[in-house]
């Protein structure tokens, strides 16, 4: 009988082979014989030395980009090749990229488990309870969205200077009494794990192969970010160009983020709703377009604190440097209604069933909104809000300026 890995091997000529710590000793009998019979072995340089004893075809070792191999091992299509990778390919490996270049019915991938399965196997965590992060070529503020007391978190690091690193971003949160546990190059000779809190962090020598294994504790008052839309107003530097937070809860009910959308903040200021569209969920993308340079640094400090470090900012006017960018899937327009060009601008770039929200606060801006209203549909929308506040020795009502929204989806 044949298995099902011949039959496959039979007609896929590209194998990504997962190989870990302990060299071509955890290897399957199946991906040794891939290694052996390969006409091209490619691979970081650790990668064809652990397999070396394997090798007999020609050696590619990674150059930078990666990208430039890719046309070599297309050069080589229907010969047996075989690209080596740490542990699982396809968890924050190589795999996504070669599947941007190559079709899945050329490759065969054989993995081995990936560092955040041996992790949390040494650490006796339920991999499902457990928030998984890589800080390989990644900001470091990229894990504060997940930083919350009594998280467990697990976080590939990008050097041997990571952990020391996210100790004092930690003390600095007011998280210093959380557990870091480093993993230091699992499942070979030099394998390692040492624990310290983060406020008092003095390990050294850290292996350059490291998991972060991250247990957080968090003082009162502590910087959290929540899982709802509406984050305080107080959370945002600003100079007082801010979607407050009331509204800005409505405002992304209205933009209605799903997994993997892009979105415009047209009028960028602060950057609130292109923050918490990005905070909804990591697939998310948003490009924010401001034309003043201390509001667009304003609002990439902003999202750095707040743990969306991916968010890009286009310094520019609208609706000049809007012909070249990605067109989105959701769009809103929280300041520039009025300029000219702005929405014929985004309204055409805007994706079929794209959803566009935009925000005034003029009469001048809620006429155009009417108008936009009349000749395109959608729902119009005033939200108005209240506040108790001092008066005297008592209290009463006192009213923000009423804000009016349209939404509307592109046919």
């Amino acid at each position: 009988m044949v298995s099902p890995a011949a039959t496959c091997n039979a007609t896929r000529w590209l194998s990504i082979v997962g190989i870990g710590e302990d060299g071509i000793e955890g290897l399957s009998a199946h991906a040794r014989r891939l290694i052996a019979q390969a006409a091209l072995v490619v691979g970081g340089a650790r990668h064809l030395k652990l397999a070396a004893p394997l090798i007999s075809g020609e050696r590619l070792a990674w150059p930078s980009p990666l990208q430039l191999a890719f046309e070599q091992i297309a050069a080589r299509s229907g010969e047996p090749v075989v690209v080596l990778a740490s542990g699982d390919p396809f968890n924050y490996g190589v795999g996504k990229q070669l599947m941007q270049r190559f079709d899945v019915r050329e490759m065969l991938c054989v993995p081995q488990p990936s560092a955040f399965s041996l992790a949390a196997a040494r650490l006796g965590w339920p991999l499902q309870d457990v928030a998984q992060v890589t800080l390989h070529g990644r900001a470091l503020e990229g894990i504060i969205r997940h930083l919350s007391p009594g998280a467990r978190i697990l976080a590939l690091a990008w050097d041997g200077s990571t952990a020391a690193k996210l100790a004092a971003l930690l003390t600095s949160r007011r998280m210093g009494r959380s557990r870091l546990t480093v993993l230091e190059a699992m499942g070979g000779p030099q394998e390692r794990m040492r624990r310290a809190l983060a406020e008092a962090f003095d390990l050294a020598d850290i292996h350059p192969l490291t998991t972060i294994a991250l247990e957080v504790e968090a003082e009162p008052g502590a910087p959290l970010i929540p899982l709802s839309p509406g984050l305080a107003d107080d959370l945002f530097e600003h100079d007082g160009q801010l979607t407050k937070r009331d509204v800005r809860a409505v405002t992304l009910s209205a933009l209605a983020p799903t997994p993997g959308e892009l979105l415009w903040d047209v009028g960028l200021g602060s950057g609130s709703v292109a923050i918490e569209w990005l905070l909804r969920h990591g697939s998310l993308r948003a490009v924010g377009i401001e034309a003043r340079q201390e509001r667009a640094d304003r609002a990439m400090r902003n999202a750095l604190a707040l743990g969306t470090p991916d968010l890009k900012v286009v310094l520019g006017r609208a609706p000049a440097v809007l012909a070249d960018l990605e067109s989105p899937d959701a769009a809103f327009i929280g300041g520039g209604m009025s300029e000219q060009g702005v929405f014929d601008a985004v309204w055409s770039k805007l994706k079929p069933g794209g959803r566009l929200v935009a925000n005034v606060i003029s009469l001048e801006g809620e006429a155009r909104l009417i108008d936009l209203f009349g000749r395109h549909g959608g729902e119009l929308i005033r939200i108005a809000m209240s506040r108790i506040e001092p008066v005297g020795r008592m209290h009463g009502w006192r009213s923000a300026m009423p804000v009016t929204q349209w939404r509307v989806i592109k046919p």
